[in-house]
């Protein structure tokens, strides 16, 4: 891992770099947007058994 290897990572387009950190944003929303539906329902669920007491 000599300097070819700090050759490859200047030679990666600036393009594929943007895409890859535009997925990892969509997927850090989708994550984020999953885990609040999550509390979401699990709120409701603890709502619904709290009205059953």
């Amino acid at each position: 891992m000599g300097p070819s290897a700090v050759c490859s990572v200047s030679a990666i387009p600036a393009d594929s770099v943007f895409v890859t950190s535009f997925q990892e944003l969509t997927m850090a929303d989708l994550a984020f947007v999953a885990t609040t539906v999550a509390v979401f329902a699990l709120v409701g669920l603890i709502a619904k058994g709290v009205v059953k007491l």
